[in-house]
């Protein structure tokens, strides 16, 4: 749905006002599960990203709260923290996004993911998995930085004792995506851009060939929509992020909580 939103010239048959009036109508006319499509890439891509990244920030964060508020919680350490895990986290996803994101695109020509892979590849070249990877970290690094430090913040207000409690790390998991995800929405729509390459709005602004590098996005998206194009899906964007961070936190926090608790059975 967000890739739909944030088409800045769709075709008269895919243009939504609403969520749920984009949800409608891709099923009525596409099929019900069209909105999943190019999920199986993401999941693939998923488990060994999210592996890395949640273990390069909690080491970065014990090591730099240490440095920086020796035995304290500092804001600082869990902002870099998490902006470091993300240059490792998207490395993996990049290329998982754009082939994704150009199979949820309306009248996508690919029939599969490994076609979509085959056909860029060809056409297009290794880089095309890479083009919005500057975009990609340059959205992803504030966006990571609000959501860890906003997540920690809000853990601070109603789980002091830090202890493993999940209603207390869904809701500020949830608080945290929503925060992160309406202050980066500039930066992903011109990510889109750049992972779908949209013919129909390129052409209408005399680009030819291939739109690469941020300045150029930010300035063909301005062009093409103004101010309010910055903020193309941002509802969507929304909706998406909050149950995706409340159970990435909320799993993670399980997980650590019967690890550690694991351990220590161990050692008595």
């Amino acid at each position: 749905l967000q890739t739909r939103m944030q088409s800045l010239q769709p075709d008269p048959k895919a243009q939504y006002r609403t969520v749920y009036e984009a949800l409608k109508k891709i099923v009525l006319t596409e099929g019900f599960w069209r909105p999943l499509r190019g999920i199986n890439v993401t999941m693939l891509g998923a488990g060994p990203a999210h592996a890395m990244y949640f273990a390069c920030y909690e080491k970065m964060k014990k090591s730099l709260s240490d440095t920086i508020q020796h035995g304290g919680n500092s804001h600082l350490a869990n902002g870099i923290a998490g902006s470091v895990a993300t240059l490792l986290h998207d490395a993996v996803m990049n290329p998982a996004e754009v082939v994704k994101q150009r199979m949820q695109m309306f009248n996508s020509p690919y029939k599969s993911v490994l076609a979509c892979i085959r056909t860029v590849q060809k056409t297009e070249g290794f880089g095309a998995f890479y083009r919005s990877y500057t975009t990609q970290l340059t959205m992803n690094v504030p966006f990571q930085a609000i959501h860890f430090i906003t997540y920690e913040f809000m853990q601070e207000q109603i789980n002091p004792r830090r202890e493993y409690n999940p209603r207390s790390h869904i809701v500020s998991g949830a608080i945290a995506g929503a925060v992160a995800a309406a202050a980066t929405t500039p930066l992903d729509v011109c990510k889109t851009l750049l992972n779908t390459q949209e013919n129909t709005a390129l052409s209408s602004v005399n680009i030819s060939g291939h739109l690469s590098g941020m300045v150029n996005a930010f300035k063909t998206v301005y062009q093409l929509g103004g101010i309010s194009g910055y903020f193309r899906g941002v509802q969507a964007r929304v909706i998406y992020q909050m149950p995706s961070t409340a159970i990435a936190w909320s799993v993670y926090e399980f997980f650590k909580y019967f690890l550690t608790k694991h351990k220590l059975e161990k050692r008595t």
